[in-house]
């Protein structure tokens, strides 16, 4: 239940970038490949962070850990402040890198706890479960800030703001961008009490779990570069991550040049991680006994390959959900289906048999996060220079590369050149 909590949080923090990219995008006049700086800049954190936050789990433990971890990510929350009075972009692009520090090392302390809780042919079913809180908050998140930010007369605004002068621009996007104070201040203090909560709580040290134990006792590798089936699967997440962030942070943007307005698309990012959700629950109620984790992650990536070539062909317009929208953006919410059971197949398929190996291995697979910070900005680049449906073609080489992982890449044992 406590992870559960924590997985939430990982959530509401992760998905509520959806809202804030087309948000920063006119409130601060930024191009398509400046806006995903937002995406960038809070993901890099877990290139360089991940690593060391392996070095400091181990020397005060998990619980202070992910303690610390919330109160980091409180400050970065309360940058917002300042941020906001200052209308400076770069400020808030600090807020969101401290909160990704912050969010890498609750990652790196969490995720090993729901692969090896449990039997590990079961641990995707787990993993699924944790899915669902994120994936919640993930839902609630952007329509909760949505409606703090997003005003019914905003596309009003957004239409007229071109032709105000100078003046009144500055005046009417200083006014714009002070909405996210009120939210950010309560996120912040809610990250500061659930830290002192996890510390109080009597969540298990992991080197207390005799799973752990016992492996380390079999495993007689000394580098943890001599787990081939571990550092590929690094890579899976950085692709996995990668293309999952892709399609549900430029869902809201790609809408609007469709012909929906910022009021209608802001849905949508919770419609693809309904959708998730919804791949989830199939796992769960699935694995193992009608299909294996690493079946049901081979489907997945097929899935994701079909459905990104669809993003990018299809042409049309259709009458969905009271929506009359090119069915285009229909796909990339069934990409959010395609993304469930990927994360969850590759933890338990990478982390298999590292033994006393794993808080490193563990460290490794989140750094593969940093996926989500590089890959937008490539989204990003062709979307300017190409357009936005276009700009999908970034998505195929993640899944050929996830599909390649999971039919291949896991049973590699040693490198071979």
């Amino acid at each position: 239940m406590i992870i559960c909590i924590v997985f939430f949080v990982f959530g509401f923090s992760t998905w509520v970038n959806a809202i804030l990219i087309p948000y920063f995008k006119l409130a601060c006049q930024l191009t398509n490949f400046e806006s995903y700086l937002v995406t960038f800049a809070f993901y890099i954190s877990y290139l360089l962070v991940s690593v060391p936050a392996s070095f400091l789990l181990k020397k005060i433990g998990f619980k202070n850990g992910m303690m610390v971890g919330f109160w980091i990510m409180a400050t970065g929350a309360f940058i917002f402040i300042p941020a906001a009075n200052y209308r400076s972009y770069y400020i808030f692009l600090s807020g969101l890198f401290v909160i990704g520090i912050g969010l890498s090392i609750l990652q790196t302390a969490a995720n090993p706890y729901v692969t090896i809780l449990g039997p590990e042919n079961r641990a995707a079913q787990r993993i699924s479960i944790m899915g669902i809180c994120n994936k919640t908050a993930g839902i609630i998140a952007p329509l909760l800030l949505a409606a703090f930010i997003i005003k019914p007369n905003d596309s009003e605004l957004i239409k007229n703001i071109q032709l105000m002068d100078e003046a009144h621009k500055n005046l009417a996007l200083d006014a714009l961008i002070k909405r996210v104070i009120l939210p950010y201040a309560a996120v912040g203090t809610v990250l500061t009490l659930l830290g002192v909560f996890i510390r109080f709580s009597p969540l298990p040290e992991i080197d207390k779990i005799q799973a752990i134990d016992e492996a380390a006792k079999n495993n007689d590798k000394s580098r943890i570069f001599q787990y081939p089936h571990l550092i590929l699967g690094a890579v899976a997440i950085f692709f996995h991550v990668g293309s999952q962030v892709i399609a549900i942070d430029s869902i809201i943007p790609y809408a609007q040049s469709k012909g929906l307005s910022l009021s209608e698309a802001k849905v949508f990012p919770s419609y693809t991680l309904f959708a998730t959700i919804c791949g989830y629950l199939l796992g769960i109620s699935l694995i193992p006994w009608a299909v294996s984790q690493k079946n049901a992650l081979r489907i997945c990536t097929v899935l994701g390959i079909v459905f990104s070539v669809l993003v990018i062909m299809s042409r049309g317009r259709v009458e969905f959900l009271s929506y009359h929208t090119d069915i285009s953006l229909w796909f990339i919410v069934a990409l959010g289906f395609a993304n469930s059971m990927i994360w969850a197949g590759i933890w338990p398929l990478a982390l298999h048999n590292l033994g006393r190996h794993l808080k490193l291995g563990a460290s490794l697979l989140i750094m593969g996060l940093c996926g989500n910070a590089i890959l937008p900005l490539f989204y990003g680049y062709f979307a300017d220079h190409l357009n936005l449906q276009q700009g999908y073609w970034v998505l195929l080489p993640c899944y050929f590369y996830l599909a390649f992982y999971a039919f291949y890449g896991h049973k590699v044992k040693k490198w071979s050149f």
